[in-house]
């Protein structure tokens, strides 16, 4: 399969195609100016529908935050398994995550719930309570580049961190980090290696994805067994005790597998990413690094700006219109998909003033969309935005610099995520700097 090189027209784009990851930014500045709404004939969910992929920030802001005009594709399968009369841990091919939502949260009023009671305490507002163990695990990986002056930034910082930080956070042992990664690297595999804008996976791979699930569905069970029988200071043990309001009763282990497989799936490539497009923006501007190193205020405004400016999750196809709409003048019938291209409505210049650059004096830093918005934002969007934090207060205090080594190759996986793979740093220890 050819290699998708830098588009010149609408006709060149593809978003989706080998190689893309490396033009997408000049995609959208294609989209933008030609084809802010593009469809892709018969890519719907059946082939008598099209897709459409959504470019502008007020687009798509008004998308996601109106649930009910533009339902998510996830609901359309909740409700054909609701409809069917069958269990959801009877159907082997849903994922755990799927089959709690059938149970827990099936309704706006319900996700709402879900999301208040059950994830905010510790990864959303209440993610601060996490600062301290953040913090221990930014440090002991600083530790273990001394004596070093180059690094693979990715490996061993902006990879292992989140890894880390989700562990404790569930209550899983570190040492289970190498295959907890594993077993993430599934979750994802659809967005990674799915071929298009609705990422399908060929039999082979779905069966293969599901053969590595049931691992960590199994090992799930296990630790939920354990925190039932012995609760510790984690998300899994407090699962196992908590009386769900809206229910009224207490979670079943196997929803509780659900929610920690929907925490994993969100916990660990989103942060990984952002730190690394972080490293890479601080070296594209000389200087960067001794401002923020001066006046931490900036901080928050620069992890806003690299978020906007290298979204992690560049889109999804995740909605789907209830009705005949008009975006951006163009009609686009009831029952359409619609792939969310979020990366390309944080540089939308209708949006945003100078929207290539990195401004720390930009206001209103958080209306990016790089965590979506609406009743559906991210919900460890708290706990991402504080590990982010962390890690550059950490690594400004201990170091005095770094810069891209040179003969690097910025390896990009494929799929929708902007993941970068490896990123060697030529760092500079500050004196005397310790944990």
């Amino acid at each position: 399969m050819a290699v998708s090189g830098c588009p010149h027209s609408v006709a060149e784009v593809d978003l989706f195609g080998p190689g893309a990851p490396y033009h997408w930014y000049e995609a959208y500045h294609i989209l933008h100016a030609e084809a802010p709404v593009l469809r892709l004939p018969g890519e719907g969910l059946t082939p008598d529908h099209d897709a459409f992929i959504l470019t502008r920030h007020a687009d798509i802001s008004r998308v996601v935050k109106d649930w009910s005009r533009f339902p998510p594709t996830l609901d359309l399968l909740v409700a054909e398994v609701i409809r069917s009369g069958r269990l959801p841990t009877e159907m082997p091919d849903l994922d755990a995550m799927v089959q709690s939502i059938v149970t827990l949260r099936p309704t706006q009023a319900l996700w709402r719930a879900h999301r208040q009671e059950l994830t905010d305490p510790w990864v959303g507002p209440g993610a601060s309570r996490h600062t301290a163990m953040i913090t221990a695990h930014a440090d002991a990986l600083i530790d273990a580049w001394a004596g070093r002056d180059r690094v693979d930034f990715v490996a061993t910082f902006a990879r292992p961190l989140p890894q880390r930080t989700m562990a404790s956070v569930l209550g899983f042992p570190l040492e289970d980090v190498p295959q907890l990664a594993i077993w993430g690297q599934a979750q994802v595999m659809s967005y990674v290696i799915g071929r298009g804008h609705n990422n399908i996976l060929t039999d082979d791979q779905k069966a293969e994805k599901f053969r590595l699930l049931a691992g960590f569905s199994d090992y799930v069970r296990d630790k939920v067994r354990e925190k039932r029988a012995r609760p510790a200071d984690d998300m899994i043990s407090w699962l196992t005790q908590v009386q769900y309001q809206a229910l009224d009763r207490k979670l079943t282990d196997d929803e509780i597998n659900g929610i920690v497989y929907a925490m994993v799936i969100g916990g660990l490539e989103t942060t990984q990413y952002a730190l690394a497009e972080q490293a890479r923006l601080i070296d594209q501007h000389p200087g960067l690094f001794d401002r923020l190193k001066a006046d931490r205020s900036l901080i928050r405004t620069f992890i806003e700006e690299a978020m906007r400016l290298r979204s992690p999750t560049q889109g999804l196809s995740t909605r789907i219109t209830s009705q005949d709409e008009v975006f951006s003048g163009v009609e686009v019938p009831a029952g359409s998909t619609l792939h969310l291209r979020w990366a390309a409505a944080n540089i939308d210049p209708l949006e945003f003033e100078d929207p290539d650059a990195l401004r720390l004096d930009r206001k209103a830093v958080t209306r990016h969309l790089a965590f979506s918005a609406g009743p559906r934002v991210c919900p460890g969007a708290g706990l991402s935005r504080l590990e982010q934090t962390i890690a550059w207060n950490r690594l400004l205090d201990r170091l005095d610099g770094f810069t891209v080594s040179p003969g690097n190759s910025f390896p990009y996986q494929p799929g929708i995520m902007l993941g970068l793979l490896a990123l060697d740093l030529d760092i500079r220890h500050a004196a005397g700097a310790a944990a």
